[in-house]
């Protein structure tokens, strides 16, 4: 990253180079009085070599030269460059601890030395002479070209009353002669007299003749003229008219443009609305499909206590029918041992109705068994039957879902496709908007609402701002109560406090596009303090979602710059960073600072100070003496240097605002581009601007030094006001330089330039009157007409590695 000071203009024309004696440094006036063989004064002198300076010097002077011997020695000695230097490096030559001759050696340097001032102040004085000279001969040519004009003026109406006069007398002549010929034919006696008077009436008519054929070959040459001015103004009236027709055409496009655009946005709502029917629909279909699925588990579950149970019961069934057939076959044993005993022992009847009691008892519990038995299985039928019956209806569902989700997905295809035209349509819409404006020369203003902060009091905005829904205003239009009375306004784009950073630059990314394709490209922020102008071009780099419109301006232009290598495009960028702190430039960039301005060394090795002066050429440049331009190649220089002047900024603590910045900041990238395959070249500056914030006294409460700041940067916005209602206006004559601040942004409000004002404004109730200052100044920031942009094209014809500085 190389860095270097702007210390060469461009070159200029030989009109002005009278004008550009005043601003030659003092060292070079210096180097070019030496250099001339003699400066013009009263008397011819020559240039004395320096050892007779010194031998004049150890002579005694004569006594009658004591009074005049400044005067004179001063008048007939000059000195060159290596004089001084051997004067200021000069060493004592005497011994060690010989005082004597160490005094008188430095007695005689400071003799030398005062010579030398006188003469440096001698060639100042003959400068200053001949610049006034010069002033003077400039002043007095003025005034003979304007007297002339004056002159020529007089000259002209005195001719054409001379003109008017002959007619007259013409036509007097002709009644004259009228009526001499009538007296002939009265009387005959007056015939010699009525003769001699025709004669002469025949004499005054021949002189008079010939002023008129004069008058008439001026006549004719003015008739020429006027017709030439005629077809002249014909031509204009057609280059208007068809100026007109293709803004007729432009207006019918955008027209027709607007009615796809509005027959768009029905159909988006129309399907909006079908979308949001739908989303109900699915909604209730989605809680039916939960409801099924709810109750398919259910009934999941109960058939699986069910199977459950029939498997318990059909255990217990079959150890029932176990139990059974083990009580049979004991039935059967004891019927048999029964038998047995009545055949064999003959037992008591006591015991036979004992066991008789227990097979009925046996008997009893297998039939309420059986019984238990088929209620179960009962159930289980049903069971199955309600599981069947879920299956089915879950299975309808799943296909209605089926369908109404396919009917969704082509609602939502049809709504991309609505959105794809929409946004097609707002961007044709804004390039031909882009384009009228163009052709208008107006600047364009962008509106930028902050969210509230906690200490203004959370929704309070409401009552304060709102934003018009008519198609017209959508997204253009702002409105600000004040006193009970709405004030409104429409802008090229207003921002909500909902916008972000990346909606804002989405918005300008064109205009920086036109930096890369070789425009001159304005934007700058304007807005009282605390409304959001650093923020909004700075923003916090370190976050992505914050970085401002500087840093990602840069990224865009790196981006697209390196896409466009692969086309043959290669690019050149160098940055510069300055502030206006109290009407005094700063070089943020600089490598030394310091509290007043940038020190540096001089040849003499004496501690100075830079000198930044504005200066604009005729081609429409602008540039700034002395100040240190950077060449960047990546994003990541770009970063560092943006941390750099922020760190070195004005910034103070005010009533409004805790990091109020005190400054003008003016962020410059010239980008230089050539085409090795089309040897097209190409220059474009990109100027990101953040302003100071206007501020009241009686809110901020500055005092000290933060008074002075205050004063001078409503002076600077006052100064910005004047230009903007001169331009309005379209007066002959605006005040750019009546500060610093207008007269290095007078090619972005009065030149070539595609210029862009961003208004930041204040939501909070105490900021109303501010604001409402703010959005009336950007609607006639908005109304004035600056000039058709200009693109900075040319074909290389050699080595073209330096910059136009613009």
């Amino acid at each position: 990253m190389a860095s270097r000071n702007q210390n060469r203009p461009p070159p200029r024309s030989p009109s002005i180079k009278k004008e550009a004696v005043d601003d030659i440094p003092f060292d070079k006036r210096r180097k070019l009085g030496a250099g001339r063989t003699a400066v013009p004064t009263s008397t011819v002198r020559t240039r004395q070599a320096f050892t007779v300076v010194s031998n004049r010097q150890n002579a005694p002077p004569a006594a009658s030269d004591v009074g005049s011997a400044e005067g004179s020695e001063y008048g007939n000695i000059e000195f060159s460059k290596e004089e001084v230097e051997a004067l200021l490096n000069e060493k004592p030559k005497a011994k060690k601890y010989d005082l004597k001759a160490k005094m008188e050696q430095m007695t005689e340097h400071n003799k030398r030395f005062k010579l030398c001032v006188k003469w440096f102040q001698q060639v100042d004085e003959n400068h200053n002479l001949e610049k006034e000279k010069l002033r003077s001969a400039l002043e007095s040519s003025e005034k003979k070209c304007s007297d002339t004009e004056m002159e020529m003026k007089n000259r002209e109406e005195e001719l054409n009353a001379i003109v008017s006069d002959l007619r007259k007398e013409n036509d007097s002549l002709q009644e004259k002669v009228a009526k001499a010929e009538s007296e002939k034919l009265e009387t005959i006696e007056n015939l010699r007299r009525e003769t001699e008077a025709k004669v002469a009436a025949e004499k005054s008519q021949a002189s008079l003749s010939e002023l008129l054929e004069k008058a008439q070959h001026e006549i004719a040459a003015a008739n020429k003229k006027a017709n030439s001015l005629d077809d002249m103004y014909k031509r204009l009236q057609e280059y208007n008219q068809s100026l007109q027709h293709y803004n007729g055409k432009l207006q019918t496009e955008l027209e027709t443009v607007n009615d796809s655009l509005k027959r768009v946005e029905k159909e988006k709502l129309t399907i909006v609305e079908n979308l949001g029917t739908l989303r109900t629909h699915y909604n209730s279909l989605q809680d039916q499909l939960t409801l099924s699925r709810a109750s398919q588990d259910e009934a999941v579950c109960q058939k699986e206590s069910l199977v459950n149970d029939v498997r318990c019961l059909r255990g217990e069934l079959q150890q029932v029918r176990d139990d059974r057939d083990r009580q049979v076959s004991r039935l059967q044993a004891l019927t048999a041992e029964i038998v047995k005993y009545r055949e064999t022992t003959g037992k008591s009847l006591a015991e036979l109705e004992l066991l008789a009691t227990k097979s009925k008892s046996l008997e009893e519990t297998c039939s309420s068994q059986r019984e238990h038995i088929r209620i179960l299985e009962h159930q289980l039928t049903s069971a199955n039957e309600k599981l069947k019956m879920s299956d089915l209806s879950s299975f309808e569902t799943r296909m209605a879902f089926e369908a109404h989700k396919k009917i969704v997905g082509d609602l939502q295809d049809r709504l991309a496709d609505a959105e794809r035209q929409l946004f097609e349509g707002e961007t044709l819409r804004k390039k031909l908007h882009n384009t009228i404006l163009e052709l208008k020369g107006n600047i364009r203003v962008f509106c930028r609402v902050r969210p509230l902060l906690p200490d203004d009091g959370a929704g309070q905005e409401a009552s304060v701002i709102s934003y018009p829904t008519s198609t017209e205003s959508l997204g253009r239009g702002i409105e600000l109560l004040q006193s009970g009375q709405k004030f409104p306004f429409t802008f090229d784009k207003v921002f909500s406090h909902e916008a972000s950073q990346q909606d804002v630059f989405v918005e300008i990314s064109q205009l920086v596009q036109s930096a890369l394709d070789g425009y001159k490209v304005c934007i700058f922020a304007y807005g009282q303090t605390g409304s959001g102008k650093t923020y909004t071009m700075m923003g916090r780099p370190e976050a992505q979602e914050q970085k401002g419109l500087i840093p990602r301006s840069l990224e865009q232009i790196f981006q697209i710059s390196q896409s466009l290598s692969a086309q043959g495009w290669k690019y050149k960028m160098q940055a510069s960073m300055l502030e206006i702190y109290n009407e005094t430039i700063r070089d943020l960039l600089a490598v030394n600072q310091s509290s007043g301005s940038d020190s540096v060394r001089t040849e003499n090795g004496v501690p100075g100070k830079q000198q930044y002066t504005i200066k604009h050429d005729a081609n429409g440049n602008t540039y700034v003496s002395d100040l240190t331009i950077v060449d960047v190649c990546s994003i990541k220089e770009i970063s560092l240097l943006l941390r750099q002047a922020a760190q070195a900024r004005s910034v103070g603590k005010t009533q409004m605002n805790e990091q109020s910045s005190r400054s003008h900041l003016v962020f410059t990238l010239r980008i230089s581009g050539v085409n090795e395959g089309t040897e097209q070249q190409v220059q474009g500056v990109l100027n990101l601007i953040d302003l100071a914030g206007s501020e009241r006294l009686s809110k901020s409460g500055a005092t000290g030094e933060r008074l002075k700041e205050t004063q001078a940067i409503n002076k600077s916005l006052s100064s910005l006001s004047d230009v903007i209602f001169a331009l309005a206006k379209k007066e002959d004559h605006v005040p750019f330089r009546n500060s610093k601040l207008t007269y290095l942004l007078q090619p972005c409000l009065g030149g070539d330039s595609k210029t862009l004002m961003v208004v930041n404004i204040a939501p909070n109730p105490s900021s109303v009157g501010e604001s409402l200052c703010s959005l009336r100044f950007a609607a006639r920031v908005n109304a004035c007409e600056i000039g058709v942009p200009r693109r900075q094209t040319s074909l290389r014809l050699g080595d073209s590695s330096r910059l136009s500085c613009g």
